[in-house]
């Protein structure tokens, strides 16, 4: 029988086949990690909140199973088998450019550290430190717009021409084109022509790391 009670008891089972809490399950498939939780499966006036086609249609893909295993798990007959999620790509840590601003977020080095994070997958394999920073606003036109994911790499090595980001000792996150870098300054091209080249003192800058990739 398809009841409300038995859907839920589904998608559990599908979290804990994979060692995932339900939370777990709905960031794994593209859900806000709240939209199973157990407060969310009734209403403000007790009424059985179901959970939508678009997520179990989510939740079956991101777990590679099929229709007939989660009406299995609904009636209650599914083997009980601990599964291997497929892979997907990395996963790296994600905050906007203001946040980044704000100090707590990354070592000496520019590596992520702290807390408050939140996470984002990207295709590829990322290098070890990667992290991932979402433009916030305008000032990246016409190459980066709001909302646009840029993977960084503390780690590698800036030369002439790359694409960096930039943070000063004063707390400005920045992205630019890295024209020129001396022992005493770096020379900064601002992806929007509206924004005038940039000249800092190598002593005023934190540091600098590489983009590799953009969601564009």
């Amino acid at each position: 029988m398809l009841s409300h009670d038995r859907v839920w008891a589904a998608i559990d089972a599908l979290a804990e086949r994979y060692s995932l809490s339900a939370s777990g399950l709905a960031k794994r498939a593209g859900l806000d990690s709240t939209a199973f939780n157990k407060s969310k499966r009734l209403s403000a006036d007790g009424r059985p909140r179901w959970p939508s086609t678009e997520s179990l249609a989510k939740v079956i893909e991101a777990t590679n199973s099929s229709l007939e295993e989660f009406f299995e798990l609904i009636e209650g007959r599914a083997p009980e088998i601990k599964g291997t999620l497929p892979a997907q790509g990395s996963t790296v840590p994600l905050i906007g450019f203001a946040q980044a601003g704000a100090g707590g977020f990354f070592d000496d080095a520019g590596f992520p550290a702290g807390q408050g994070w939140d996470m984002v997958q990207v295709p590829d394999r990322a290098g070890e430190g990667s992290y991932a920073l979402q433009v916030q606003g305008d000032s990246m036109l016409p190459l980066y717009r709001d909302g646009d994911v840029l993977i960084v790499n503390p780690g590698g090595a800036v030369r002439r021409g790359d694409r960096v980001v930039v943070k000063t000792t004063d707390g400005e996150v920045m992205a630019k084109l890295l024209e020129r870098k001396t022992r005493t300054m770096v020379e900064l091209v601002s992806l929007n022509p509206a924004h005038p080249v940039r000249h800092i003192p190598l002593s005023e800058i934190e540091w600098i790391a590489r983009i590799v990739w953009a969601s564009q």
